[in-house]
């Protein structure tokens, strides 16, 4: 399973969101530090839940980071975030 399909499911199932985004944004980062041939390197993630509407900003963030885990963020080298309610 590539790296994004892990993303988009361990968000999907954490969140159940309204809109949900993953995309592999590794290609614009080609020759940067963390680049690696074949992607799956830079992210960003769009995500809107009803889970989100109560908490602040930093909160959203550590929610969907705690969702994705260790295992997944350690594979990854950059991570954009946009996280509503």
């Amino acid at each position: 399973m590539k790296l994004s399909d892990e993303i988009h499911s361990r968000l999907l199932q954490a969140f159940a969101p309204t809109r949900l985004e993953v995309i592999d944004d590794s290609e614009r980062h080609r020759g940067h530090s963390g680049w690696r041939e074949g992607g799956q390197t830079h992210f960003k993630v769009q995500i809107s839940a009803p889970a989100f509407a109560e908490m602040a900003p930093l909160a959203r963030h550590r929610a969907v980071h705690d969702a994705l885990g260790k295992e997944v963020l350690n594979r990854i080298h950059a991570l954009s975030l946009t996280v509503e309610g």
